[in-house]
């Protein structure tokens, strides 16, 4: 194999680890802690900037020094960085999904395969999946996108280098054409964006988000690092310094205000978020500015040249430990700190075992290699993980193998067709509302716990129900006791995304007087967003039901958060879902937030205490008595 010829002046930037390791932090926060690290996720465009500049950046280098580009060098080179680490991920983590977390096995074989040939994003795109979908659905592999992004631009990039180089030859030209390039990327992620939807096409798309990669690659031409001089005059380091420290700053409150679904992250916040990056990739990469000694130190080092395999590793720790480990969210701190810990013990071990020996390994030495496996005993101290990594490998192909489309435990199945049933019933009571009453069967009275009265009046009672798929799935039993109810609940709905549908109702003539609401399964929300839904409902009486995700670190924020605004809204009343079933693990499916058939007769019950128990009675929902008589009713059923 033809050898690479070591660049003469090639210089490494210790900032870089720097930056690197903000962009993860924040991203993993983001995750860990939605709420606090809103805009965490713009770790993404950073790492993208940082990438673009330095891929260039030593193309250009090799360009000057050779004439020109070695493609297929800069392509094994790239595989040797990104695959080892890339492979050992899906390999450990179907693994672990085939002995352990078996409803994770829907479609492995087509998130592995898309994962290996760098085209998850368009994969995940296809099959409607969702990056701010953090819960219904939750993929270990969700993150893997980014890594497609960066790969499809490695496949391109120096193929359009060298026509560049070629064909536009002078440097300004050149920055010139790429930044054209990156501005029709960004006018086509606002183009394709729909407001207050789920902007995953866009989020996820190539097409819409190279342009922070290629403005990285367009500073490489007019800021290359071998040609930036130490000794500058005092007033020009004032000025980088300035601007350095500006976009450091600006970019680190980005982290904390500026929220995913917001329109204007999607309308020039992401171009503005990478002009940003440049400018701090421009000044750390410069000699004669201080921002570079800034962000060195022995801890972005060390973070920094593990970033890769930390982004890699983040998000299935994450989905593994809390599908396994219940109350996080009565413990956030602790738990967050586990799973951070795990984070950094794995991606260290990655980073000594896997990536840095396997980037460094002559590939033609591979058959030489695994040869001597099979002349010498397989069982031995100098080679103690053969056993137990074939073992490994082996599950793993088993699980590639056997995985159907959609496996589902027998409790999905169950919870599935719930949700389907509930969605046809839920249309078809928007379509044919009932305009009169009838009188109420006395079994279903029973069923419920309910006087004659409160049945007299669900009867009458005009009523809309929003939500999400907890509410979705209340819509049989809804319907059975108010025949009058207007459903209208989704798999996966956020608050954030629900004014639309608010006033498509309103214009329909669908949103009653009286509005029972469950939203917050799927994810928190700020005041504001809350503010502008309720101002879409207007002053009609609001009843909202708070939630159970005893997995999801965002259960408790969401609740203290409907608590203080049930203080501010005089038309709103919140029903206490999470303290009336806590400590009833029983009445839920194995995902311990959709109730199951005797969990969904209590949710109605406490429901319908809160609605036909009279609006002056805020307490009524969650009394200690109501929770006795169907405790002692439950038990006498079983």
């Amino acid at each position: 194999m033809e050898k690479q010829k070591r660049l003469k002046n090639s210089r490494y930037i210790t900032g870089f680890d720097g930056i690197r390791s903000l962009a993860v932090i924040g991203v993993i926060l983001y995750h860990l802690l939605p709420t606090s690290m809103k805009g965490g996720f713009l770790g993404v465009p950073i790492f993208f900037v940082v990438s673009g500049y330095l891929i260039t950046d030593l193309l250009r280098q090799e360009w000057e020094q050779n004439g020109k580009i070695n493609i297929w060098q800069f392509y094994v080179r790239r595989m040797k960085r990104l695959y080892p680490g890339l492979v050992f991920l899906l390999v450990t983590a179907s693994a672990y999904i085939t002995l352990f977390q078996r409803g994770l096995l829907n479609n492995l074989r087509g998130v592995v395969l898309s994962s290996l040939f760098y085209v998850n994003n368009w994969w995940q795109i296809d099959n409607g999946l969702s990056y701010f979908d953090r819960f219904a659905n939750e993929s270990p592999f969700t993150h893997i996108w980014s890594l497609a992004v960066e790969g499809q631009n490695y496949l391109i990039w120096p193929i359009l280098f060298v026509l560049l180089m070629v064909f536009v030859r002078k440097k300004n030209w050149i920055f010139y054409t790429i930044m054209g390039g990156a501005i029709a990327s960004a006018i086509l992620m606002m183009v394709l964006y729909t407001p207050n939807g789920d902007p995953t096409r866009v989020y996820y798309g190539t097409d819409t988000r190279l342009f922070s990669i290629w403005m990285g690659s367009a500073l490489a031409f007019i800021w290359p690092s071998t040609r930036l001089k130490k000794n500058i005059p005092k007033q020009a380091k004032k000025v980088l310094n300035l601007a350095g420290g500006t976009s450091l700053i600006a970019l680190i409150l980005f982290f904390f205000f500026l929220d995913d679904h917001s329109n204007f992250v999607y309308y020039g916040g992401l171009f503005l978020v990478s002009l940003l990056c440049m400018v701090l990739v421009a000044v750390t990469a410069h000699p004669g500015a201080s921002l570079n000694k800034c962000l060195t130190n022995p801890v972005f080092t060390w973070i920094g040249k593990r970033s890769y395999g930390i982004y890699l590793y983040q998000f299935p720790v994450m989905i593994f430990y809390e599908a396994k480990v219940s109350g996080i969210a009565d413990h956030v701190l602790l738990h967050m700190t586990i799973e951070i810990a795990l984070i950094l013990i794995i991606s260290e071990l990655s980073y000594r075992f896997i990536e840095r020996p396997l980037a460094r390994f002559d590939y033609g030495r591979t058959f030489g290699v695994v040869k001597g496996w099979f002349t010498k005993p397989i069982i031995s101290r100098q080679k103690p993980w053969v056993v137990p990594g074939t073992l490994v490998v082996i599950i793993a192909l088993v699980g590639f193998v056997t995985a159907p489309k959609n496996a589902v435990t027998a409790d999905q199945k169950q919870l599935q067709q719930n949700i389907a049933e509930s969605k046809k019933l839920a249309e078809k009571s928007q379509k044919d509302q009932e305009k009169t009453s009838h009188s109420v069967d006395q079994a279903v009275l029973d069923k419920y716990d309910l006087t004659k009265a409160q049945g007299e009046k669900a009867q009458q009672l005009e009523l809309t129900a929003f939500g999400d798929s907890v509410m979705l799935d209340a819509a049989t039993d809804l319907k059975e006791l108010y025949p009058k109810v207007v459903v209208d609940g989704d798999v996966g709905r956020q608050l954030y995304t629900s004014e639309p549908y608010i006033e498509e109702l309103k214009k329909r003539d669908l949103l009653k007087d009286t509005v029972l609401i469950g939203l917050g399964t799927n994810g928190s929300f700020s005041e504001s967003q809350f503010d502008s839904l309720m101002q879409a409902i207007g002053d009609r009486k609001v009843y909202w039901v708070n939630v159970r995700v005893p997995t999801k670190r965002w259960q408790n924020e969401v609740n203290a958060m409907l608590a203080e605004m049930e203080k501010k809204y005089d038309n709103m009343t919140v029903i206490d879902w999470y303290d009336y079933s806590n400590g009833h693990s029983e009445w839920f499916y194995d995902d311990q937030v959709h109730p199951n058939p005797d969990g969904m007769t209590n949710y109605i019950h406490l429901v319908s205490q809160a609605l036909l128990g009279g609006s002056e009675n805020k307490q009524a929902a969650s009394s200690d008595e109501t929770s006795n008589v169907l405790e002692s009713d439950s038990r006498t059923s079983e």
